[in-house]
């Protein structure tokens, strides 16, 4: 016993460490990719995308989507990319290149524009590197369990996602919460001490400092009822770009040539878009941004909140893969800001546009993840706003959730009733 305590403790450290070098490694890269794909040197995507020539800004994407593409036809022919919930599993084989491979690619296009989210990439190239490093412990001869490695490969992979956003407590909540299920402390105390760790290692390149930039307007505690108000709209909003992307998904992952054409033609239609909504191309972050700066008319907001799950759903009929933590965050946050600019708009009432938009993200959020304690402290440590406000974040997200349950719990017993019926 104190042989794998010695172990898993040494595997918790390791792990820790290679999700900071995986999340420090794809973000590096990303951010190669997008300069080089709209040609600037200094400052954010979306300053890059408004600065390149219309030219750049539609070739650009098409051409990242082409060579992507051609990356998972030549992939998907020799082998099949597995869900990575599979195969941290116990006992299931863990196809290491292949998913670094997915993890490349899925930067790749991300980089080059797409509407697709960047956190799955280090959560898949966090997860092999671990799964290597912890082999010797692991196989034969080994003291760690079955159990053990799902654990240490979930939590390697809630670690790239905290160490390429900077949110330690979002990355080992994503891996205990939503991966594992369970609130058991071995599970929250390896997350949290992996996900800090990886938040760490990767510092030196991603500095340390939230995504977002809050602006910091004085706020009202009302925002707290205002939230609760938001969630039917939340919970309409989330369960709309669910279905949205369920109906895009292909039902069997493509393999065939025509992902090259099919992928490229996506990336030439956000390239084209962009040349008035610059907000559009990239994981949705640029929407984050502007939300958060209060930079968008209502129209803009209107309109990017039907494009955003609109092109992201193009992205995934045409084959390709990526995140949907972001995606459906900018579609919320384009929500909370076409509400509050209506409201500032059109009534006397004054009501902060960054809070909104981010109340409105957390409960989205909290539908299409079906975890709404995670949501609130994700959204609220990609800005990092005043304390309270978690607390408007958590209002939103558990608002919008219990409406869910209530709904499911509804249909639910109308169809029993219903069966009952027949069955008299």
């Amino acid at each position: 016993m104190t042989r794998r305590h010695l172990e898993y403790g040494c595997a918790v450290a390791l792990i820790g460490i290679l999700a900071g070098l995986a999340g420090a490694t794809t973000t590096v890269l990303l951010h190669w990719i997008e300069h080089l794909t709209y040609h600037y040197s200094f400052g954010t995507l979306l300053q890059g995308v408004s600065q390149s020539s219309p030219i750049r800004r539609a070739v650009g994407p098409m051409l990242g989507g082409a060579l992507a593409g051609c990356g998972w036809w030549f992939l998907r022919r020799r082998t099949v990319v597995p869900a990575l919930t599979e195969v941290i599993k116990p006992n299931r084989a863990f196809p290491r290149l292949t998913l670094t491979l997915d993890a490349a690619l899925q930067v790749l296009i991300v980089g080059t524009g797409a509407s697709l989210g960047r956190e799955g990439a280090p959560r898949q190239f966090s997860a092999a590197l671990g799964d290597l490093g912890i082999s010797r412990w692991t196989g034969v001869g080994g003291a760690l369990t079955q159990r053990d490695r799902e654990i240490l490969l979930a939590c390697a992979a809630g670690a790239g996602l905290g160490a390429v956003y900077s949110v330690p407590i979002g990355g080992a909540l994503f891996a205990a919460q939503i991966l594992l299920g369970s609130w058991h402390p071995r599970v929250l105390g390896t997350a949290l001490v992996t996900s800090s760790l990886g938040v760490a290692v990767a510092s030196p390149v991603t500095g340390d400092v939230s995504p977002l930039q809050w602006p910091d307007p004085s706020l009202s505690y009302l925002l707290t009822g205002f939230a609760v108000l938001l969630a039917p709209l939340a919970l309409a909003a989330g369960l709309l770009f669910n279905r949205l992307m369920s109906m895009a998904r292909p039902k069997h992952i493509s393999a065939s040539w025509l992902l090259i054409p099919a992928i490229a033609a996506a990336g030439l239609l956000i390239g084209v878009c962009s040349h008035w909504w610059p907000e559009l191309p990239g994981n949705g972050k640029s929407i984050l941004t502007v939300s958060l700066d209060s930079g968008m008319t209502l129209g803009a907001a209107a309109v990017i909140l039907l494009l955003k799950p609109l092109v992201t759903a193009v992205f995934l009929r045409a084959g390709a893969v990526g995140g949907m933590l972001t995606p459906s965050l900018a579609t919320g946050a384009a929500l909370g800001s076409v509400l509050a600019l209506s409201v500032d708009t059109w009534t006397d009432l004054s009501v902060s546009v960054p809070a909104v938009s981010l109340a409105c993200a957390a409960g989205v959020l909290a539908i299409t993840q079906r975890a709404p304690v995670w949501a609130a402290i994700f959204v609220w440590e990609l800005a990092r706003p005043p304390w309270w406000l978690l607390v408007v974040f958590l209002a939103a997200a558990a608002s919008a959730h219990g409406l869910r349950v209530l709904g499911e719990r509804w249909r639910a017993a109308s169809t029993e009733g219903t069966r009952d019926q027949h069955a008299a």
